[in-house]
């Protein structure tokens, strides 16, 4: 039986992308893309995600990439600008299994350090019993070792949670690991996948 949601937060709950931030700092969309896929890419994101300082990792790159040293500097300057809003028909759901009691967990690819940006800017972030942030744990997903510490940090089994998140790799390893997982795409199938495990009511 489903008793616990876990929401994945970036992509699920919240819009973030560093277009927000970088769409107007590059004199041509493809010299922003060069930047996102070249200089900070995917690789140099999750290794703030996996809890490595953002001085250390900026500093790094600004060394090896001297060119856009000002570039990565808004890392550390403007970092809040690449949130966009909450993704309305997500937080609408997330409100309705509030008012229902269902308990709510949070896994989440996030940085320790600009953690605290969504805390304040998204009041439903209250709604969760607990979250686990990849940065606060020095781990990652899909890493399963942080579906573990989810698990033992907040006394839940796999087999009575069900994760959302938009990633097929976090997927994955969450249905390996026992859990039903729902990868998300849009809210409406969400919301039926949901009924469908006789979590979410109405």
């Amino acid at each position: 039986m489903i008793k616990n949601v876990v929401f994945d937060f970036g992509g699920v709950l919240i819009d973030w992308n560093l277009r927000y931030l970088y769409q107007s700092e590059f004199s041509s969309t493809e010299e922003m893309e060069r930047f996102l896929s070249d200089v900070f890419t995917f690789e140099a994101n999750h290794r703030l995600d996996a809890g490595e300082s953002f001085s250390s990792v900026i500093g790094e790159l600004q060394g090896k990439f001297p060119e856009y040293k000002d570039a990565l500097a808004l890392l550390l300057t403007r970092w809040p600008d690449t949130l966009g809003d909450e993704i309305t028909g997500t937080v609408e759901t997330l409100e309705k299994l509030h008012a229902q009691k269902a308990p709510l967990y949070g896994l989440t690819n996030w940085s320790e350090e600009t953690f605290p940006h969504a805390e304040a800017r998204f009041p439903f972030l209250q709604y969760f019993k607990g979250i686990t942030v990849s940065g606060a744990v020095k781990l990652a997903k899909p890493d399963p070792k942080i579906y573990h510490r989810l698990l033992s940090d907040f006394s839940l089994k796999a087999e009575e949670c069900v994760f959302i998140d938009d990633r097929e790799d976090n997927i994955m390893v969450a249905k390996d690991l026992g859990f039903k997982a729902i990868h998300f795409t849009e809210p409406g199938l969400m919301n039926k996948a949901l009924q469908e495990l006789g979590v979410l009511k109405g």
